[in-house]
């Protein structure tokens, strides 16, 4: 059994540390309000620019190739800029898995501290079985890591990160996230990756983040929710045309996808790091209280003990 003076120590000890684990508690939900409120705002924003692009792509294939409508024809059919759309998808016809150009990028997205749960190793977790499962498939893999805490653990699995990102979960912004977009997109139509991922935790609600993985590139079919729209209008008047808005429309959704995955990635960080410090700090109240029992026991005791001795010496 522990000494007075050693569990005394280890009850202010505690108590230091409950001070810590419920002051970051109250600075994550104020983070997590604020976050919160910034992907609440920005996914209706972001789905409605992905309605559009998507409903003009399928506008403009109907009127030049029944192939691959969801995507779009190849630029070059349409004496397109690079960037007005992703290059048409490489998959083998009947094969959800395999694709020609056996490059894949993964842009694995967490965080640049620890002491928020599960957050960090989860996203490790979900980028190595990727990994197995592409390498499985004869695939080569390039990993993006975005967030100090992912960089570390793709570096000491084999898959350095050729450039630091971690300044995008720092502070996370419009210009940053438009610059990891234009590099991706570069990289994918000069044939570098046939495809290209995303990987990062998804906020659902403060005691719930789920892990995502999403295909980035080549782009994906729009998938409308309940009242949006699915088709455009027939006497819809595109001006100047579906090419030319597609080419300053394409960027824009390519750009906001990354910062809004990243805003997402934001809010579950700190609903992830509110939840694991109210956890700290109920554990340490629970202990608060064990060791207060154990030394008030133990005074007793010594108490107890000094009366015997004062009795035992009077009655000799």
């Amino acid at each position: 059994m522990a000494s007075l003076k050693e569990t005394k120590g280890r009850i202010a000890s505690v108590k230091s540390t409950l001070k810590i684990t419920s002051a970051m508690k109250m600075v994550a939900s104020a983070k997590l309000h604020k976050a919160q409120n910034a992907i609440e705002n920005m996914t209706p924003y972001e789905r409605k620019l992905s309605e559009m692009l998507q409903l003009l792509l399928r506008s403009t294939a109907s009127q030049t190739s029944p192939q691959k409508m969801s995507f779009g024809p190849p630029p070059s059919e349409l004496g397109s800029p690079p960037l007005m759309m992703p290059r048409v998808a490489q998959f083998s016809e009947g094969t959800s898995g395999s694709f020609d150009n056996k490059r894949v990028a993964i842009v694995a997205i967490a965080s640049n501290s620890s002491l928020c749960g599960g957050f960090n190793g989860n996203v490790v977790r979900e980028v190595k079985a990727r990994i197995s499962e592409l390498k499985e498939e004869g695939a080569e893999v390039e990993v993006f890591s975005v967030g100090k805490r992912v960089a570390e653990a793709m570096k000491k699995a084999g898959y350095p990160s050729a450039k630091d990102w971690n300044e995008l979960v720092a502070h996370s912004s419009y210009a940053g996230a438009d610059g990891l977009a234009k590099e991706l997109q570069h990289a994918f139509d000069d044939g570098k990756y046939g495809r290209i991922e995303l990987i990062y935790n998804h906020f659902v609600s403060t005691a719930t983040q789920k892990v995502e993985r999403e295909t980035y590139l080549p782009a994906q079919p729009f998938v409308a929710g309940e009242g949006e729209t699915r088709e455009l209008p027939d006497d819809l008047i595109i001006e100047p045309s579906a090419e030319e808005m597609l080419a300053d429309l394409l960027p824009l959704v390519r750009s906001l996808r990354i910062y809004t995955v990243l805003l997402d990635s934001a809010a579950a960080e700190h609903a992830a790091r509110t939840i694991a410090m109210q956890t700290a700090t109920d554990n340490g109240e629970n202990i608060l209280q064990e060791l207060t029992l154990e030394y008030n026991k133990g005074r007793q005791q010594k108490i107890t003990s000094e009366i015997l001795d004062i009795v035992g010496g009077s009655m000799q």
